[in-house]
């Protein structure tokens, strides 16, 4: 962990987001006075504040924010100072509308929203290079700056990028790739409907075809190639803020979004990633689900994919009033006690820092509903009394700084097939049923697991901390990758995998080896045949030890293959009935799991019990359901978060004796946790 003033391992610490530009400069010091004693000491500014800095072309104005910086200085807060490059401004987009992104059918995404532009415009690149050079120059030096946030959201709202810009880049960023068109053709198999090359001027990005299905291996590349035009643009910026930062700042953005590896932008521009935490998606009136027993426990799922990242980690948007636009999405207000629920959930998953959005509601503009601590007014309300309490329970909980999330589950994941999900629907279908049954089955077991990021550039080290690791549907496989996998069950690991695994190379094209392909003897299994489940025979049940679930919407017929692979399950029902539906092989010092159908929700159940991984602090505490345990260690102290997502009390039973991280009790035996309650137990 870099050594920064704000997220270095030694306090946690609270922020919140701040737009002086929305309000008259006579409430600056007092909204800073207020924020202060609410234990709020960072703010975060000027994200969308181009023309504050740049109200004309080549026009450059530094008063408003010196003046803004200088009041906070004086105050005693921190700032983390923004790259306004997220709204580029009107006087640019009008006389230069080649920075402006399109819709697939070549249509400009105008001006009067935000993220309307494209990160492949040379024109808009050199206009980014040179606000962010003033404003380095400029800011970077005074003693208030702590950090610096790159852009805002990168990705958001638009993910998928299809201007005239964006099509010159992708020919260059081809031709570095494949480097010359016969490649090309035979990567993307355009033999296939006629599609051969013979002039890259005839390659474009994605264009509305009339199947409606492009070429599925362009657009694999397609979508490598916007991950690698936003891992550019954000280490132009943070090789220009590097020349300025003092000693102690960062570098960070915020979100995480579709389509770029942020493991790639982590190790070329970050020194920390951070998030934006909403919860109260989940109880949006549009899309509320009755019957999803996790709603804003499902949060965790981010912060954990957050965590792959950076292991510590900050929220820049931590949830803290109502939120919705005034066009889409809203949600109601925080209940009493949510505020500091979803606070200590992201610290629970390695949050170092926390930082509200936002200090006051805006009375303007589209996101007059995305409440922030104060309401229009600004009178002192419930959720600041909140935050107050947050900042009060904050100050016992220092002794949890730097410490780490840890896990002996993990979920192995990668780029490559997290964007073939997106092209392909049977791997879509298959992928979506086993994560989300995963991840409840996880939470509702108390099974504290990672998000694993699988790299060319990893060892048996990145894995073998894990007892076993769950790859789903890794249908692009490549003998890499399979390799390393054999090391780790070779050790000693487990190691359990799903069907349509293996069955495409690097460039997305099926292979024409007998599957599962490159693991087949990892494995020790081989498969026939398989099918789509059918929907006149769903649910396709198997049986393992007599214990009956789902192999959910695929199934393999499968066979073993060697002295060391072994039936442990067969279908019941289905055209595969009888057949084997789950295979064990020895395979060194472990064992490698194949299992011919998607994990539904049972069948990952039965998963986690069979293999000895559920409930596994069962021996100190006893949870219900309802609540969320997560586990951070430092010094060889184990600091146990349990969390009560229900409005309702929750009964808890602590079979050893634990510290109360916030009363120094030592607690024994049976506890009751309030209606959205946070316990913290130091083991």
């Amino acid at each position: 962990m870099k050594n920064t003033r704000l997220i270095n391992g030694n306090h946690i610490d609270l922020g919140v987001c701040y737009y002086p530009e929305h309000w008259d400069k006579s409430l600056w010091a007092e909204d800073l006075d207020r924020m202060l004693a609410a234990g709020l000491k960072t703010v975060r500014i000027a994200e969308f504040a181009w023309s504050l800095i740049e109200p004309g072309e080549g026009q450059y104005t530094y008063e408003f924010f010196d003046e803004f910086l200088d009041l906070a200085l004086k105050k005693g807060m921190q700032v983390i100072f923004c790259t306004p490059t997220a709204t580029p401004p009107a006087w640019l987009t009008e006389k230069y509308p080649e920075v402006l992104n399109a819709d697939m059918e070549g249509h400009l995404i105008r001006h009067g929203a935000r993220r309307h532009y494209n990160y492949n415009s040379p024109v808009y690149q050199e206009f980014c290079k040179k606000i962010v050079e003033k404003s380095a120059a400029h800011y970077a030096g005074h003693p208030a700056v702590v950090g610096w946030q790159l852009d805002n959201e990168f990705n958001c709202e638009n993910d998928r990028f299809y201007s005239e810009s964006d099509t010159i880049a992708f020919r260059k960023f081809l031709k570095e790739k494949y480097g010359a068109l016969e490649t090309l053709n035979l990567a993307w198999g355009t033999v296939f409907w006629n599609q051969t090359y013979t002039d890259w001027a005839q390659i474009h990005v994605p264009r509305k075809t009339n199947s409606g299905s492009p070429n599925p291996h362009m657009m694999l590349d397609y979508f490598r190639f916007i991950s690698d035009s936003v891992c550019r643009f954000a280490r132009m910026q943070a090789d220009i803020l590097r020349k300025y930062c003092k000693e102690g700042d960062f570098i960070t953005t915020n979100g995480m979004f579709a389509n770029i590896d942020y493991q790639r932008m982590g190790r070329e521009s970050l020194d920390v990633l951070m998030y934006d935490s909403y919860p109260n998606f989940s109880y949006c009136p549009d899309n509320y689900d009755a019957g999803d027993i996790l709603k804003d426990r499902r949060s965790s799922r981010s912060l954990a994919e957050l965590r792959a990242v950076s292991p510590t980690f900050g929220i820049m948007e931590q949830q803290s009033g109502a939120n919705g636009w005034n066009t889409s999405m809203d949600a109601p207000t925080p209940r009493p006690g949510q505020i500091t629920l979803w606070t200590m959930q992201s610290i629970a998953h390695g949050a170092d820092y926390i930082s509200y959005f936002r200090w006051r509601t805006c009375t303007f503009g589209t996101e007059i509903y995305w409440h922030g601590i104060l309401d229009y007014s600004g009178r002192d309300n419930r959720r600041l009394r909140e935050v107050r309490e947050i900042f009060d329970k904050i100050a016992k909980m220092q002794e949890l700084a730097g410490s780490l999330y840890r896990a002996k589950v993990g979920i192995l994941r990668d780029y490559d097939n997290i964007w073939d999900t997106q092209l392909d629907k049977w791997h879509r279908r298959v992928d979506t049923v086993s994560q989300e049954s995963l991840f409840t089955a996880l939470q509702l077991a108390h099974v504290p697991f990672d998000y694993v990021y699988l790299e060319n550039h990893d060892t048996l080290e990145s894995l073998s901390q894990y007892q076993v690791l769950f790859y789903p549907h890794a249908s692009i496989l490549t003998p890499e990758r399979a390799r390393l996998l054999e090391q780790y069950v070779a050790a000693g690991g487990q190691l359990v995998m799903g069907c349509r695994t293996g069955y495409k190379d690097i460039n997305g094209k099926c292979v024409m080896e007998y599957l599962p392909g490159v693991v087949r003897e990892l494995t020790g299994t081989d498969v026939p045949e398989y099918s789509l489940a059918a929907p006149d025979e769903v649910p396709i049940m198997a049986e393992w030890d007599d214990v009956r679930f789902e192999s959910a919407a695929f199934n393999e017929l499968l066979a073993p293959l060697g002295e060391q692979s072994q039936v442990l399950a067969t279908y019941t029902s289905g055209c595969y009935k009888d057949a084997p539906a789950l295979i064990c092989n020895s395979f060194g010092r472990g064992k490698a799991y194949y299992f011919g159908g998607a994990f539904a929700a049972d069948a990952a159940k039965v998963f986690l019990e069979k293999l000895g991984i559920s409930e596994p602090y069962s021996d100190v505490i006893r949870l219900p359901q309802s609540c969320e345990l997560t586990v951070r260690e430092k010094d060889n102290s184990k600091y146990l978060f349990v969390l009560n997502y229900l409005a309702q009390p929750a009964e808890i039973v602590l079979h050893v004796p634990m510290q109360d991280i916030w009363t120094s009790e030592t607690l024994s035996g049976p506890r009751t946790l309030e209606g959205y309650g946070v316990g913290i137990y130091k083991l």
